[in-house]
């Protein structure tokens, strides 16, 4: 299949998936699926080595949050038996951004170690720092944090600078598109936040 064409898909089905993220809809994570598929087709071809072995890990992360969003614990959830959206402690925000630059020195470190039989990593570093953030944004979405958009926000502004500066033709646009998804997903679940919120306080009273 040519590549522009998997590009063309891993486009709309990203933008599927993140739309209904943004609406705090399960059935993101089965949009979310083909899309880690064929990102891995895609990176592998760019040489983007850092971006593609996460799309394993992504698939992971996902059927986790897939789950935990199905099946909350007692006390986090809604009326409709689903997980609720809520915050991190400054503590926990800042360990996060420890992890990502911490995260993302040493694996840029090692893209840079890739044996002589690979094409040399583009940007091992800064591909690096993107992989640490979307696996910390894939981790804060699977818990339904709020946070996790502050995270995707970043991820798409770098995504759109490493994908021009790959070549990619689709995914610059994209990531703007994701990026406007980004704020109204902010929007979205910082209203439901705040709507169930009230509603514990409510029945607590």
């Amino acid at each position: 299949m040519n590549l522009s064409v998997i590009e063309l898909l891993a486009a709309a089905s990203g933008l599927v998936c993140v739309f209904l993220a943004s609406r705090a809809k399960v059935l993101n994570f089965w949009a979310g699926y083909i899309y880690t598929a064929l990102l891995f087709v895609m990176f592998m071809d760019k040489h983007l080595y850092s971006s593609m072995l996460l799309q394993p890990v992504s698939l992971i992360i996902n059927i986790f949050g897939h789950y935990r969003w199905t099946h909350p614990k007692a006390g986090e959830e809604n009326k409709k038996k689903e997980l609720i959206v809520t915050l991190l402690s400054n503590k926990k925000r800042f360990l996060h951004v420890l992890m990502i630059v911490l995260g993302a020195a040493v694996w840029g470190f090692i893209l840079t170690q890739l044996p002589k039989t690979f094409n040399p990593a583009r940007l091992p570093y800064f591909d690096a720092f993107i992989t640490m953030t979307i696996l910390t944004a894939l981790y804060l979405s699977a818990q339904k944090k709020l946070e996790c958009w502050a995270a995707w926000f970043t991820v798409n502004v770098t995504n759109s600078i490493l994908y021009l500066l790959a070549g990619l033709v689709f995914m610059p646009i994209v990531s703007g598109c994701y990026l406007i998804l980004a704020i109204m997903g902010f929007i979205t679940w910082k209203r439901k936040y705040k709507e169930d919120l009230d509603k514990k306080n409510y029945v607590g009273n």
